[in-house]
């Protein structure tokens, strides 16, 4: 379904097929009495009377062809909270073919900030549908005319557009199937990206190859597929200031390699390269709103396969920072990948601080379920801010341990490390433990393990079921925050 909205300077009765306002918590309409007949204020305030007081969206069928819809707005309410409601609107109006409203603004509501921008913002996030593949697709069409005082202005619909815009090419990226995103396609669509400012470097085999970087490499060595870094950049300071990096995972397939994954459900293995859609998403809405930063993202595209030159337990590989590692498990490839990204990207870029995402482990979901990341973290202060960020956009992270102890479970008797625990249990930790054990300068460095939180089956608050684009709100509010 689409969502179309535009801004009219005047109330025009003949566009009215039908109304929302925006009414306080008691559902006071007298700011409505103007846009409305007499007979339709009367029915109105009388039908107010017999319906449910918690309902925060009510709508009222005043003739075969109108509808006028109120949405109270409790004075406790923060952006989020009006970002459902707008999502709760598109729920309510999403399976009628066609639909048109006029949203008047007119009103004395203060609180909060913007609540128009975030209402629509809610509304678009929570229509998005993938249906690229779908030989008929659903024509429903939402239309809303935003008029009034409170319309948002237009450097805050610049900056809602391009989160949008950010999340939907993430959600796309994460939606695609594994035949047509490998990482060949992966890392050419990304050249596109150029358009909006941004600086895209490519390296393939041979360069990751001369750089040293065979963990990486390892796990793409069965596929067919190449295997790729990207680096993504943003400059919107004109000064040499240090970047901020962010560094995603991009397993465009995953079928565990030699250590093949079971059948059942290997079909969602397509979205184990959600923690880089994530980075290019994010990138391409710090570009889109022009940010006031300079940011890098770096993605590490690979194709995780059996076959005849495929990695096998018990290979030892030498990763780009020098450490050597034992691969005693070829489906815990994920860290690997990050383990190059992370080293290269601290050496080359020097930035502030490093985030990086990922879909990396399954025990994270056992811990924390489809409700937080996981947070690991070498820096109490940058835990704190994503943490904060995460709370105002409701991108939740809760943050783990990380530890000397833990560390230990990862040392091999025959190289550095080894990639996985050969005790058991902590799966999630001891992975943020080598992945640690790659940044070698101590500089500030989160790792988001968002396994329970890319993609879901039954939708969530801003979202209506499969990829959901967690972590670029979360990222862009923790730069607009603190960094801008």
């Amino acid at each position: 379904m689409t969502v179309h909205i535009s801004y009219k300077n005047k109330f025009n009765n003949k566009l009215a097929e039908n109304l929302i306002f925006f009414v306080n918590e008691n559902f006071d309409i007298s700011n409505t009495k103007k846009n409305l007949s007499s007979l339709e204020f009367v029915f109105i305030s009388e039908m107010i009377k017999e319906n449910d007081s918690n309902k925060q969206i009510l709508i009222f069928d005043v003739n075969s062809k109108k509808k006028i819809v109120l949405v109270s707005l409790k004075t406790n309410l923060n952006n989020f909270d009006v970002e459902k409601l707008g999502a709760k609107f598109y729920e309510l109006f999403k399976d009628f073919k066609k639909i048109n409203f006029i949203l008047e603004t007119n009103n004395k509501l203060e609180k909060p900030k913007n609540y128009v921008g975030h209402f629509l913002h809610g509304l678009k996030l929570k229509s998005y549908v993938f249906e690229k593949y779908k030989t008929k697709k659903n024509e429903n069409k939402i239309s809303v005319i935003v008029i009034g005082k409170n319309i948002p202005s237009e450097k805050d619909k610049a900056n809602f557009k391009a989160i949008e815009e950010g999340i939907f090419y993430t959600r796309d990226l994460v939606s695609e199937p594994g035949n047509i995103l490998h990482p060949d396609e992966y890392s050419r669509r990304l050249t596109f990206l150029k358009k909006y400012g941004l600086k895209i470097i490519i390296y393939n085999q041979k360069k990751l190859k001369k750089l040293g970087m065979n963990a990486l490499l390892g796990v793409g060595q069965g596929s067919v597929r190449g295997s790729y870094l990207v680096t993504i950049e943003w400059n919107g300071l004109r000064d040499k200031a240090k970047p901020l990096a962010f560094v995603g995972k991009g397993v465009c397939f995953d079928t565990g390699g030699i250590s093949l994954k079971p059948a059942k459900f290997m079909e969602d293995m397509t979205y184990d390269m959600a923690g880089s859609a994530v980075v290019v998403g994010l990138m391409k809405t710090l570009a889109l709103r022009k940010a006031k930063i300079n940011a890098v993202g770096i993605v590490g595209l690979v194709e995780n396969m059996p076959g005849g030159n495929a990695q096998r337990p018990g290979d030892i590989v030498k990763s780009y920072s020098g450490k050597t590692i034992e691969i005693l498990n070829t489906d815990a490839e994920g860290r690997l990948v990050l383990a190059d990204a992370l080293t290269y990207t601290e050496k080359k870029f020097k930035p502030k601080f490093i985030v990086d995402l990922a879909t990396l482990t399954g025990a994270i979901i056992t811990s924390l379920g489809s409700e937080y990341a996981g947070l690991f973290s070498n820096d109490d202060k940058l835990s704190k801010l994503i943490i904060k960020a995460g709370k105002v956009v409701d991108e939740k992270v809760w943050r783990m341990p990380l530890n000397d102890n833990y560390d230990k479970l990862i040392n091999s008797k025959k190289a550095d490390m080894q990639n996985i625990n050969y005790v058991g249990g902590a799966g999630s930790i001891t992975a943020a433990q080598f992945l640690q054990r790659f940044i070698l300068n101590k500089t500030p460095w989160a790792h988001l393990d968002i396994a329970g939180m890319a993609f879901s089956k039954y939708g969530g608050a801003l979202n209506s079921g499969g990829a959901t684009g967690y972590g670029v709100r979360l990222l862009n509010q923790l730069i607009e925050d603190n960094y801008e």
